[in-house]
């Protein structure tokens, strides 16, 4: 079973009115990754990366988007 980690993605998502397949378009990734991300599962690093660029913020705001990155943390 994998971890749950609680994010940001999708009402970030929601605020630019993008679908989850044209934030997966813009970040070059599946709308299935996407999904699977909102629903909090862990991914990797450059997939994050790739997700905060694509909603138009830079890597250092990965703390409004995917939290703190403590175990049991909230942003």
């Amino acid at each position: 079973m994998s971890r749950r980690a609680p994010n940001n993605v999708a009402r970030l998502r929601e605020e630019q009115l993008l679908t989850k397949a044209e934030l997966a378009r813009k970040a070059g990734l599946s709308p299935l990754t996407v999904a699977r991300i909102e629903s909090g599962q862990e991914c990797r690093v450059d997939t994050k990366r790739k997700i905060i660029l694509a909603l138009g913020l830079t890597p250092t705001d990965r703390a409004k988007v995917f939290g703190s990155g403590k175990r049991g943390g909230r942003p």
